[in-house]
């Protein structure tokens, strides 16, 4: 027989063949084929699906993800009447909304679906927990939220290592400071079986857009802090993205994945076959690529529901946080108008498929939700005013930056006048221009107190207004006046990151390393995860002279940053010094031990994903 039939007669085999039988195939040959070829349909990358799933996250997960889980579906969902759900989809996977009680979806078990499988029934909510969302199996198949949270954890590496991303401790407090808000409401309405310890972060781009990634980190522009205009504008973007994390949607993505991936397979195959058969490769090409686009649409399908699942629990989020439940509706409505405009539709309508029907149906939740004019916090203005000027690198877009906030001021349209002073004197102190810096600072601070005390409140300062007062001090060379302000904002603020840093920073350059090394250890031990800390110590021990304490500090650090031969460097060194006692001496060889250990595990899981 000619080689060509001969390989067409095999491919036409292999098409009858159950995708079960491929993944089951070992050795070379035609499994070796399919699980390539499978592979590579499953790493497939949308710019339109959010949330965003890194290229590591779908090489490192097992093959076996669950296929029984259900899948999203898209389209209007009616409150007023039950929804038309297709027969793939559980029934009751979605709840009904607007103060009628939500259903449980049957019970679908992490690993196996096996209530699915015995087709159990689905339990009532009880009256006392009214508006309960329960919207698709959050199982995610054979991804666990600890291997999330572990991909998440690598690809934060690489991100901190971004020169855009912002590690300013006063934007990052602030934004976990409403995701916190935001996880006690989901914990007190019972959203989510599965809620990760939120980590938000900042990046220096002008586009609107925020991100979620597995774990629970979720990225967020400084473009979309800028935009808002309101804190429960914020709040709805950071709730929304959080009902990605908390419905485990990227889990959920990768298993439909491994679902179209047998689609996929099947295509290319066909592709190839016609090619053969008709001595034509460009026609099988052809095919294959169809093959391709129909998963590219089904994952587009997927993360369009994902979006509507995502809205409605970011609602819940907003409204149970106290927040102005309206925030949403007016973001996604500016969001439609920039849409129109000459330049386009922003990054965030791009990547979060903003449609009618999603601007319709908060709306109407909006009217139904209860009247409530929420206070704003202060942090919000200061905050969106700082990551203004951080957007800024150079001294003349600095220059430009100070001038728009006083000329809105000027023209009386700033949204908060304090804030905008605030912004002033930030970017002046990025100038060196000291003195400058200093009264704008004052009347700012004189701002907040006048609209403060109209507001009926009492508070008369913010951690942004003292942490920037003890930096102007410190970058002006008066370190005994930097530490004091720098004592008080800690006194003040004491769970505060920024006031921490601040204090550290401000000891360092009094070289005050004893008070330096003792509030730094202190840290470390509250907070062991935040490399910062073990820097502080790091620099402070070298400031006495303390090599033990140094090394190990570095060693710590060095590790949380993932550079293994660095860290594993630092505990030799320490290990071999003369000086080093039995009790260190053991604890430094099982820390050694555990770091090897970490290393050859991630080295091993890189070369299973090469």
């Amino acid at each position: 027989m000619p080689p060509k039939r001969l390989l067409a007669a095999w491919l036409c085999v292999a098409l009858a063949v159950p995708p079960q039988a491929w993944a089951q195939a070992s050795g070379g040959g035609a499994g070796t084929l399919a699980h390539a070829t499978q592979s590579a349909s499953s790493k497939l990358t949308l710019g339109a699906a959010r949330p965003v799933v890194p290229a590591s996250a779908t090489g490192s997960r097992s093959a076996s993800l669950n296929s029984s889980a259900p899948a999203l579906v898209s389209g209007a969902l009616d409150d007023a009447a039950e929804p038309v759900i297709p027969a793939s989809i559980a029934q009751g996977v979605f709840g009904t909304y607007g103060g009628a009680q939500s259903r449980f979806a049957q019970s679908w078990t992490s690993e196996t679906g096996a209530g699915a499988a015995h087709g159990s029934p689905g339990a009532r909510t009880p009256a006392w927990v009214p508006q309960l969302p329960d919207l698709g199996d959050g199982s995610g198949g054979a991804l666990t939220p600890q291997a999330e949270r572990r991909i998440g954890e690598r690809v934060m590496r690489e991100i901190r290592r971004d020169p855009d991303y912002i590690g300013d401790w006063l934007v990052l407090d602030y934004l976990n400071a409403v995701a916190a808000r935001l996880s006690a409401s989901a914990a007190a309405q019972f959203i989510g079986g599965y809620r990760p310890d939120f980590d938000l972060f900042a990046m220096r781009d002008g586009q609107i857009n925020a991100f979620s990634l597995p774990g629970g980190f979720i990225g967020v522009n400084t473009g979309l802090i800028v935009t808002t205009q309101t804190e429960s504008e914020l709040a709805s973007v950071l709730g929304h993205e959080m009902g990605h994390v908390l419905q485990r949607h990227i889990a959920r993505m990768l298993a439909q994945s491994e679902r179209t991936g047998y689609t996929a397979l099947a295509g290319i195959l066909f592709g190839i076959l016609a090619g053969v058969l008709a001595r034509s490769g460009d026609l099988g090409s052809a095919i294959a690529m169809g093959s391709q686009a129909y998963v590219v649409d089904t994952q587009l399908r997927f993360s369009r529901a994902a979006e509507h699942e995502a809205d409605r629990v970011g609602f819940q989020l907003l409204a149970g946080a106290g927040y102005d439940p309206w925030g949403m509706v007016a973001f996604f409505e500016r969001l439609e108008r920039a849409s129109m405009g000459d330049a386009g539709a922003p990054a965030y309508a791009r990547t979060h498929p903003l449609t009618g029907e999603r601007i319709a149906d908060m709306q109407d939740r909006a009217r139904r939700a209860p009247y409530r004019q929420p206070r704003q916090a202060a942090e919000y203005g200061f905050v969106r005013a700082r990551v203004r000027v951080l957007q800024d690198r150079t001294r003349g877009e600095y220059i430009d930056e100070i001038a728009r906030l006083r000329a809105e001021i000027d023209d009386r349209i700033a949204l908060n006048v304090a804030a905008n002073w605030y912004g002033i004197a930030f970017a002046q102190l990025q100038l060196e221009r000291y003195d400058e810096a200093q009264a704008s600072l004052v009347t700012a601070r004189a701002a907040f107190a006048q609209f403060e005390a109209g507001d009926g409140s009492k508070q008369r300062s913010s951690p942004s207004l003292d942490v920037l007062a003890a930096d102007i001090a410190r970058s002006a060379g008066r370190s005994d006046d930097a530490v004091r302000l720098a004592q008080a904002a800690h006194a003040a603020w004491p769970a505060s990151h920024a006031a921490t840093d601040s204090l550290l920073q401000a000891l360092l350059v009094a070289r005050r390393f004893k008070e330096a090394q003792t509030l730094a250890r202190r840290e470390t031990e509250s907070e062991p995860q935040q490399g910062a800390w073990w820097q502080y110590l790091a620099q402070s021990s070298a400031g006495l002279g303390d090599q033990l304490t140094q090394r190990r500090a570095l060693a710590e650090k060095f590790a949380i940053d993932g550079a293994w031969p660095s860290a594993i460097r630092q505990l030799k060194e320490a290990r071999d010094m003369k000086s080093v006692g039995f009790y260190d001496l053991s604890t430094i060889d099982a820390r050694l031990h555990e770091f090897e250990a970490r290393y050859q595990q991630e080295r091993a899981d890189e070369k299973d994903r090469g």
